[in-house]
């Protein structure tokens, strides 16, 4: 209730930073075209990887309804960008409001969210099951989450799961091969691999890894869906990821998460500033994008009641 008042946006501020954004985004792409030096379109390349980061943010703030509502300008613009990175309206914005509603809970389904086991479900699950859990959790997996996450996961998944809600994933994937094709055929593997390969492979990578981190980290607490609270959801099952002020811009502010878990309506342009107002958030469970860091989430597997932690297996 005290953070109400921040969930409300500043209009032209959303528009500018969204444009920006969208305007980086596109020269930065142009940029892995264009005859400059190899290196400079290397470089394009991957900062254009980090800029669909940004912009993915931003169109999940747009499909919080926490900017730019009512706007067909918006709309077309997200839901083209939605296919883009093959994240289509429909199936993202039902995985994650359910994210949302059931983050940390222990016995749910884990649609929008990493799957959780107990330590002692895991050890009585088959073989096989044991096998797609480490799997789905695999560090390969989430650097590979173009592929698992995106393309397999919100995509092929969503239209083998139910077709007539999510059409727009099998137009997603049409686009989106039908793009690569024609950049192959008439720029070259070169500029295939710069253009396309390198930004999706980068962007699926690090979404896929902030997904996972947000509530994947040492101090995680899960709780039995009786004793399970929205706030306390927020607050201790969802890090706050220490950033240089880059990084921050890259991300978009996702890394204040425990904020944005708390108020979903938040810009994510204000969190900063509700962590400025409000002692009681400035203490939050913290990762990073430190190796050591990363290492730390990664060997998280099960959850151990009697420790009240996660554990590896």
């Amino acid at each position: 209730m005290a953070t109400r008042k921040y969930a409300k946006e500043d209009r032209a501020k959303s528009w500018l930073l969204t444009i920006s954004t969208l305007v980086i985004l596109i020269a930065l792409l142009f940029g892995t075209v264009f005859n400059f030096h190899i290196s400079l379109r290397i470089a394009c390349s991957i900062l254009a990887g980090l800029v669909i980061v940004r912009m993915f943010v931003i169109y999940h703030d747009y499909e919080h309804h926490t900017i730019l509502q009512k706007s067909k300008l918006a709309e077309i613009i997200f839901t083209i960008f939605g296919a883009y990175v093959l994240a289509p309206t429909s199936i993202w914005k039902r995985s994650h409001d359910y994210h949302h509603v059931n983050n940390s809970k222990l016995f749910s389904a884990s649609i929008g969210s990493y799957p959780i086991y107990t330590k002692e479900k895991f050890r009585k699950s088959p073989k096989s099951e044991r096998a797609m859990y480490l799997f789905i959790r695999h560090p390969l997996t989430i650097t590979f989450g173009y592929i698992f996450a995106f393309l397999y996961g919100m995509c092929i998944k969503s239209i083998i799961n139910s077709f007539k809600k999510h059409i727009d994933s099998l137009i997603a994937l049409i686009f989106h091969f039908a793009y690569q094709i024609v950049v192959f055929y008439f720029l070259g593997w070169q500029t295939w691999v710069l253009l396309c390969a390198i930004p999706h492979f980068i962007s699926g990578a690090m979404g896929a890894y902030l997904f996972y981190a947000q509530h994947n980290f040492p101090g995680v607490t899960f709780k039995g869906n009786i004793e399970w609270s929205y706030d306390n959801a927020a607050l201790e099952s969802s890090s706050y990821m220490d950033l240089n002020p880059f990084m921050h811009w890259v991300t978009a502010n996702i890394g204040y998460h425990h904020i944005h878990h708390l108020n979903a309506r938040i810009p994510f342009y204000r969190l900063p500033e509700v962590m400025r107002d409000f002692p009681e958030l400035q203490t939050p469970k913290k990762t990073s994008l430190k190796p050591w860091d990363i290492a730390a989430c990664f060997r998280l597997k099960v959850w151990d009641p009697e420790q009240n932690r996660m554990v590896g297996v």
